[in-house]
């Protein structure tokens, strides 16, 4: 409930701010003892690396430094979505009701998601996890008191 409240102080303009809107859950106690194996950092660190790279050498002419910082223009060019994540996007934009700042935001973070994956193009997968990336534009934590 407090949640809810403070949310709804927050006005849409600075949520249209946020690129990344996640819960973070707490573990429960079979997941904090787990011995599992999990991704290395140093991989998870390589990858980052690589992805910044990658911006680097895009960016290498103009005055960005990173996908955050691309203008309209550069938005257009690096962010080309193919015909299923053009309907994807479009289909979260209306249904969740999100401005243009926020469709510029989502194009920015699956443009870096697929940095990380090493892939030059973005897909479907990348768009979809970009948008679950927009939780406070879903309702999701208004909606969990």
């Amino acid at each position: 409930m407090q949640i809810s409240r403070y949310l709804a102080k927050i006005s849409g303009p600075l949520l249209d701010r946020i690129d990344l809107q996640i819960e973070v859950p707490a573990l429960t106690p079979d997941e904090i003892t787990t011995t599992a194996a999990s991704e290395p950092s140093s991989a998870i660190r390589d990858r980052v690396d690589a992805a910044r790279r990658m911006q680097r050498e895009r960016f290498r002419r103009s005055g960005a430094q990173c996908n955050g910082e691309m203008t309209s223009r550069q938005l257009r060019r690096w962010c080309e979505l193919d015909a299923p994540s053009r309907r994807l996007l479009e289909q979260a934009l209306a249904r969740l009701n999100l401005s243009a700042r926020a469709y510029d935001r989502i194009l920015k973070v699956a443009r870096t998601i697929a940095d990380l994956a090493g892939c030059e193009r973005i897909d479907s997968a990348h768009v979809a996890e970009a948008v679950h990336y927009r939780a406070l534009d879903r309702g999701y934590f208004r909606s969990a008191s």
